[in-house]
């Protein structure tokens, strides 16, 4: 019987072409040839088959499994290691998932291994009897010539109830291979196992695939990982190796402290900003008091979560029972990284990641009040009906111009105008500095280099400041102060002389003033009086131009003599715009040129005009961002509680988002580092990122999924940038957030000799654009009553939406890339036809058409995308969808037989890495379905029997 089993002729078909490797481990005593390189090998990892098995009820055949358990002495009990699928109604069953044991199982050659076989007579109750077992050592198994075994299982009771057989993964001889390693050669007295080379080559000395537990990058930023591994046939007779794994990141947690740090921050800093604004008339000052208290709640509740944040000492995950846990609100649901690697027989090695999340949503906040979507919808509409004389007093309408009505896109120009004058004060501080330093060194290169970008950096301030919107600010801020001019002559009095009208007691009181007050309302008065200011900065700049540029025509003409440098000094004052009026005090700044002909030492000539510079600067910038915070101040005071609170939620959400998207970035760089065509496209045109939705438009998934739409539509405001990582300590490797809500980076640090390999341009910090879309399709019975009786517009337009997205990423793909950019695939449809199919299906009124999300994510891969799956709590229904896209992946791009497609999708959803996930978040290894539920699942989403029962969700 063992001569017929290792016959080649009889060997199962699944497994018929075995050719891995075996054992490389010090406690084994082995050395393994080949594939020390790869750090995802087991150092075990075998198949099995049963035959002949029967049952006590004759006229039954069983529905068997494999439970694999282990000890190794001087251990006293068992210690259950894996089991395999269930295999229905077959004497003869051959399983696809093979038994690995990896680094960290411990296993030597003494190690003890017991099969027990069980058959299953209710999969729903979990009803099942031992059938009977076998057992064997390592040992055996390596020392046997085919490092196979073929067993007698006995039951109970020592009778024959069938037999196993043990397939380790071994090398096959290839017949243009040059003469083998024999079976028994040793190296240092140590049996060497050679290995098959096409499934383990290492590219040099790097292997084809980071792995996630031991790859520098990654180990930083998942953890806990979960393996299974597969044996698949293929149509060619050969067969595929397949690795499952499951990682939870501690980004889940450490992106949302940095998150809502910098939120707090940015909330902060307008509250300050609205302090700095300086007196204001009663009315104003208690509308500034109401909005600055609503800030400050806001604010305490920020503080709060982070203090939570940083307090939390659990798991790296929040389970989905904790989805609503209000300490928790910014952290991901369930997130974890889902990945499958394939190795076939010709050597090729791919991996597929999906990043899976339950829903980002506002789960504490709840969705009785609608979703993210609907609730700014209706924010927009209340902004436009209520004016802002419903919050003011009579006298706030008085002392307030009634023309000072400011449009949304004023808003978002103030908004814009306030940063670029943060950043370019910024610069033009920094490059005054450096032209100080290069004076002092004496060194022109440095002095012209530094020059020409410090002009252009402050006419850009310039540029920014000389605007109406800004000129009009003004106006009305000056307008709201305590004591204003009004352009209003006294009778008797001189016409120097003029009304000034009080806010200080919240209505107008007249007085008499004389010429020295300097406010007016006068509009024209008023553009004068700022044109003045912007114009200042002009000259002071022209002053420095005209002194560096004779300190350094002095230096290339090397004479100490003076004559008619200064010649041009005079000639009138001009400014760059024509007819503009002179500035006032322009005098003592043209004397200041003169110092640079007198002064012994560049640094003293330049120091008086960069200060008189930066003076001008800061107080140009200061003016009209004051004036751009008084805009934005009267444009949110009307909806101020309404708009918090919906900006609360919206973080909330948008964190979740954030998170999940940064891990799959992380990974596709990492898979990708020496792909030169996804680099190419990536710093080109950016990174596409395809979110799948599995929540149906029903109910509170509704509200999830409008919520979700809002969260992942803000990605479009994320940028990355790729550094080089300071040290290869794992925290060193965390990713970096800056930002504000107007636009959030994320710098990924990576360790040098990975850094080295990218293309100059991300090198040289160039931001990488993020380029979102969403395609939902609910599945479940909450869908069938949606179809029927609600309504499932909001799914139908989220998906047109990313489809004309993602119609527009693929046009700007061709535009500028060629095809060669993109992954090799076996499909017999190229991207635009796909596109296409897609298109068609969209428009074809069809229940549950869940081909849209195997054509968008076949798309998005096409496209070198990251893959995100979701639904409520990324446990259930995720797992029916990423075990069935693994599925349609081998099947369409690596050939895996169709004849095991379902058996190796019942297989996957039963033993694989998503079962487990079950166990992480409800501790039950079930998935939350019943079966009246699934009736109304599509065929391909319903889990095997007895895998599913009613559990917490």
């Amino acid at each position: 019987m063992a001569g017929r089993e290792r016959s080649p002729r009889h060997r199962p078909w699944s497994v018929y072409r075995a050719n891995t490797f075996d054992l490389s481990s010090e406690m084994m005593g082995l050395t393994l040839a080949g594939n020390s390189q790869d750090p995802d090998e087991p150092v075990l990892e075998f198949s099995l088959a049963c035959s002949e098995l029967v049952t006590p009820a004759l006229e039954r055949k069983p529905s068997s499994f494999v439970a694999v358990s282990c000890t190794t002495p001087p251990q006293a009990f068992w210690t259950k290691h894996a089991q395999t699928e269930i295999i229905e109604g077959t004497s003869n069953p051959i399983f696809l998932s093979s038994i690995a044991f990896f680094q960290d199982s411990l296993i030597t050659q003494q190690t003890q291994v017991k099969l027990s076989v069980y058959d299953v007579k209710d999969r729903s109750q979990g009803t099942m009897y031992l059938l009977g077992s076998a057992m064997f050592t390592v040992k055996e198994l390596l020392q046997d010539k085919y490092h196979r075994l073929h067993l007698t299982l006995r039951s109970a009771e020592s009778e024959r109830i069938g037999n196993i057989t043990i397939i380790a993964w071994q090398k096959e001889e290839k017949k243009d291979q040059r003469a083998p390693l024999t079976r028994t050669d040793t190296v240092n007295g140590r049996m060497v196992l050679p290995v098959d080379e096409s499934l383990t080559e290492s590219m040099g000395m790097r292997p084809r695939s980071a792995s996630l537990c031991k790859d520098t990058l990654l180990k930083a930023v998942f953890g806990g990982t979960i393996s299974r591994m597969y044996r698949l046939p293929t149509t060619d007779g050969n067969h595929l190796r397949v690795l499952e794994q499951m990682s939870e990141s501690v980004l889940s947690l450490h992106i949302p402290r940095q998150f809502v740090k910098l939120l707090l921050e940015e909330d902060a800093a307008r509250v300050c900003e609205l302090e700095e604004l300086g007196e204001l008339s009663p009315c104003w000052e208690n509308l500034r008091r109401q909005i600055i208290t609503q800030y400050q709640t806001i604010i305490l509740t920020y503080q709060e979560t982070l203090s939570d944040l940083h307090e939390y000492k659990g798991p790296s995950f929040k389970s989905s029972t904790l989805k609503a846990e209000r300490k928790l609100e910014f952290v991901p649901t369930n997130l974890h990284i889902q990945r499958m690697r394939v190795q076939g027989e010709t050597g090729y090695d791919r991996t597929y990641d999906v990043v899976t999340i339950g829903a980002p949503a506002a789960h504490h906040q709840g969705f009785k009040g609608s979703g993210l979507r609907k609730l700014i919808q209706k924010f927009e509409e209340t902004k436009k009906h209520i004016p802002f004389s419903h919050l003011s007093s009579q006298s706030a309408g008085e002392s307030r111009p009634q023309s000072m009505v400011y449009q949304p896109q004023d808003v978002v120009r103030a908004k814009e105008i306030i940063s670029h004058i943060n950043t370019l004060k910024t610069q033009v501080s920094y490059y005054t500095e450096r032209l100080s330093r290069a004076a002092k060194e004496r060194s022109a290169n440095a002095l012209e280099r530094t020059l020409a970008i410090l002009t252009d950096k402050t006419r850009q301030l310039v540029t920014v400041c000389d605007n109406k919107l800004l000129a009009s600010a003004i106006q009305a801020l000056s307008a709201a102060r305590p004591e204003f001019i009004a352009s209003k002559a006294s009778p008797s009095a001189l016409d120097t002389e003029r009304v000034v009208l009080r806010n200080d007691q919240g209505s107008p009181q007249a007085k008499w003033s004389g010429n020295r007050n300097r406010a007016s309302l006068n509009m024209d008065w008023h553009e004068e009086e700022w044109e003045k200011v912007w114009l200042n900065v002009d000259k002071s700049l022209e002053c420095v131009i005209r002194c560096v540029d004779r300190l350094l025509t002095r230096e290339r003409l090397h004479s100490d003599s003076s004559e008619d440098v200064f010649l041009s000094d005079q000639q009138p004052n001009t400014s760059k715009r024509d007819g503009s009026p002179s500035v006032e005090g322009s005098s003592p700044v043209s004397h200041l040129v003169y110092l640079c002909d007198t002064a012994g030492e560049w640094s003293d000539a330049l120091y008086p005009l960069l200060t008189t510079l930066n003076e001008c600067v800061a107080m140009m910038s200061d003016k009209a961002k004051k004036s751009m915070v008084f805009v934005l101040m009267q444009d949110c005071a009307p909806t101020i509680g309404m708009s918090l609170t919906l900006q609360y939620r919206r973080d909330v959400v948008f964190c979740q988002t954030l998170t999940a998207v940064i891990c799959g970035f992380i990974t596709k760089l990492r898979n990708c580092l020496r792909d030169e065509g996804f680099l190419r496209q990536l710093h080109t045109i950016g990174l596409l990122v395809q979110f799948e939705g599995l929540l149906s438009t029903y109910g509170e998934e509704l509200a999830m999924l409008e919520d979700m739409n809002i969260g992942i539509t803000d990605l479009r405001n994320v940028t990355f940038k790729v550094t080089q990582a300071t040290s290869s300590f794992g925290p060193d490797m965390l990713p970096v957030i800056t930002g504000n809500r107007d636009g959030f980076n994320v710098r990924v640090p990576l360790p040098a000799n990975m850094f080295d390999v990218l293309p100059r341009e991300i090198q040289n910090g160039m931001l990488l654009r993020v380029q979102p879309v969403l395609f939902n399709i609910g599945i479940n019975e909450q869908q069938t009553l949606a179809e029927k009786f609600g309504d499932t517009s909001l799914q139908d337009i989220v998906n047109m939406e990313s489809l004309t997205r993602l119609n527009s990423y693929y046009d700007q793909f061709k535009e500028v890339l060629p095809e060669d950019c993109l992954p090799r695939s076996q499909s017999q449809y190229c991207v635009p036809e796909l596109l296409k199919f897609l298109s068609q299906n969209m428009n074809t009124r069809k229940s549950k058409n869940v081909e849209i999300l195997w054509q968008a994510a076949e798309v998005c891969r096409r496209l070198n995308g990251v893959r995100v799956t979701s639904c409520k709590s990324a446990k259930d229904r995720t797992a029916m969808s990423v075990t069935l896209e693994q599925c349609l992946i081998l099947q369409q791009e690596h050939c895996m037989a169709p004849q095991v497609f379902n058996q190796a999708l019942d297989c996957m959803r039963s033993e694989g890495c998503r079962r487990e996930n079950t166990m992480k978040n409800v501790g039950s290894r079930k998935y939350a379905f019943n079966s009246l539920q699934l009736k109304a699942f599509p065929r391909q989403y319903r889990p095997p029997e007895g895998t599913f029962g009613k559990v917490e969700t």
